[in-house]
């Protein structure tokens, strides 16, 4: 693995074009366009101040940049350094912008959630629809981008609300049987809706996105507990993972709606019999007197025995929300072979689930807690960050860990280009790029 040199960003995280030739970075109020494979320079712009969010379009020709302080939207041309777009939500302000799917439209919503605004850049037109329910959650585009799924309250009831993105035109409308829907997600065919209740209430609900008919629901019981925190489908739609506070991440079938798998996450594991426990240990002996662990220092992975102790940190009860504990990330392989969750009580660990066997496959345990992993998307490899100067990397095969040879640099964040083959690490004010080598 080739490292290039560090460079400076900050605000929101440095982002792959979807194409993988680009990286966006920002440096307060300033958009940088990097070639990755060199990181040349492509293109720089200044917005009106300091940058928010960014995002690229899916034909990686526009970067969209938001300032939420200011209520506007700036979106510049990678080809073009003349060509340029403002789109001011004026009074009603700006709480969150994506792009649409076919990467001529945006969707702003607006402060407190009042409305949202599609605006077309092709057109020059805007179409409001509905205040959603939520500005950050419960909005998403089908797989295949024809269809968009808005989260909404009314009247003390949760609905779903279903636009064709060619007109915008609401092409259903229908009540779910949730009571206070967090967030929804759509299968990978676009047929259907899992849509899952707040923390409060276990309960998904699996619903026919053009008629909004029931096709199935869970609830893992039914007592008073909190309940659900992730879901995630898997790459064919025919599991649906959940991540619950509970510790556990159940793996609903796409024919019963009942759990194949309740994935587990005890603080001491001793089955199954041919899961790998990988356990990063320093480099150095360690000194007579003890002291806490150099998540930067050197280190490598040894085989540990079972039963494996899996370091527990017990969230203080004055912790503010969300609480650390339960299985807060699902994450699938791209082939759809592997399921990687971390439960965030036991955040130096990161469990890798065997689907074809439907048992644990590895488990990852670190010096420090995990702060990002990311698999790339073809195959099955897993990179994982704590903080450290080092990166994690777990594939069939084995694991093992890159030191990343820069001065002071320590990963809190990754991400993979659309080809796998260039890694993006970012601190906390800089970034560098990871260039895999056969």
């Amino acid at each position: 693995m080739d490292f290039s040199e560090s460079y400076r960003c900050s605000g929101p995280p440095p982002k792959f074009s979807p194409d993988g030739r680009f990286v966006a970075t920002v440096v307060e109020y300033r958009l940088i366009i990097r070639e990755v494979e060199s990181l040349r320079v492509v293109q720089l712009y200044s917005c009106l101040d300091r940058i928010d969010s960014i995002e690229w379009s899916s034909n990686s020709l526009y970067v969209m940049c938001a300032l939420f302080t200011r209520g506007i939207l700036q979106v510049w041309s990678v080809e073009s350094s003349e060509w340029s777009c403002k789109i001011d939500e004026g009074p009603a302000g700006l709480q969150a912008a994506r792009w649409a799917p076919d990467g001529a439209c945006v969707l702003a919503v607006a402060a407190h959630c009042v409305r949202a605004a599609v605006w077309s850049l092709r057109e020059r037109s805007c179409t409001y629809l509905r205040g959603p329910k939520h500005a950050d959650r419960g909005i998403a585009f089908s797989e295949g981008g024809q269809h968009l799924a808005v989260l909404e309250r009314s009247e003390l009831k949760d609905w779903v609300a279903v636009y064709d993105t060619h007109s915008w035109a609401l092409a259903a409308r229908f009540q779910v049987d949730t009571a206070d829907a967090a967030d929804l997600a759509w299968s990978p065919e676009g047929g259907l809706l899992a849509v899952w209740d707040s923390c409060l209430t276990y309960k998904v609900v699996l619903v026919n996105a053009s008629t909004g008919a029931v096709v199935g629901s869970y609830s893992a019981y039914s007592h008073d507990a909190l309940g659900i925190k992730c879901c995630s489908w898997s790459p064919r739609g025919e599991l649906l993972a959940v991540g619950s506070f509970d510790r556990t991440a159940r793996l609903l079938n796409h024919v019963t709606w009942q759990p194949l798998l309740q994935a587990e996450h005890p603080q001491q594991l001793a089955a199954p019999a041919g899961v790998v426990v990988y356990r990063e240990e320093p480099d150095e002996a360690p000194a007579s007197a003890p002291r806490p662990p150099d998540p930067s220092a050197r280190s490598k992975y040894v085989i540990a025995p079972l039963p494996a102790p899996v370091p527990f940190i017990k969230p203080p009860l004055d912790a503010p929300a969300p609480v650390k504990m339960g299985v807060g990330r699902c994450l699938w392989s791209g082939d759809g072979r592997y399921l990687a969750t971390v439960e965030d009580s036991t955040a130096p660990g990161v469990w890798v689930w065997d689907v074809g066997a439907m048992e644990l496959g590895a488990l990852l345990l670190h010096l420090a807690p995990v702060t990002d992993l990311a698999w790339g998307p073809r195959g099955a490899t897993l990179a994982i960050v704590a903080g450290g100067s080092k990166v994690h990397l777990w594939t069939p095969a084995g694991a093992s860990i890159v030191h990343i040879p820069l001065p002071n640099f320590q990963a809190y964040g990754c991400s993979w280009n659309h080809t796998a083959t260039t890694l993006l690490l970012r601190g906390p004010d800089s970034f560098c790029c990871a260039y895999l080598t056969a």
